[in-house]
């Protein structure tokens, strides 16, 4: 396991110990979840990114035309 310092305006470091408080953890487990969420956020994104490179505008813009035509009988 690695240590991480960071610096953090102190209106911010409260608002997370309140926050941390709240949920009833530890300001690590905290910062723990939180970075999992942005590793998880930047991981799907990756993965579009990835996948709209393989993919073809004209085929993407079909697919949402076809969804706007559904949506439009509903």
């Amino acid at each position: 396991m690695s240590t991480l310092t960071i610096r953090l305006p102190a209106d911010k470091h409260n608002r997370l110990k309140i926050l941390a408080k709240q949920r009833g953890i530890s300001m690590n487990k905290l910062m723990e979840e939180l970075s999992t969420m942005a590793l998880s956020e930047f991981d799907a994104f990756t993965r579009f990114q990835v996948r709209a490179m393989k993919g073809s505008p004209q085929e993407g813009l079909q697919l949402l035309d076809k969804l706007d035509q559904q949506n439009e009988t509903r």
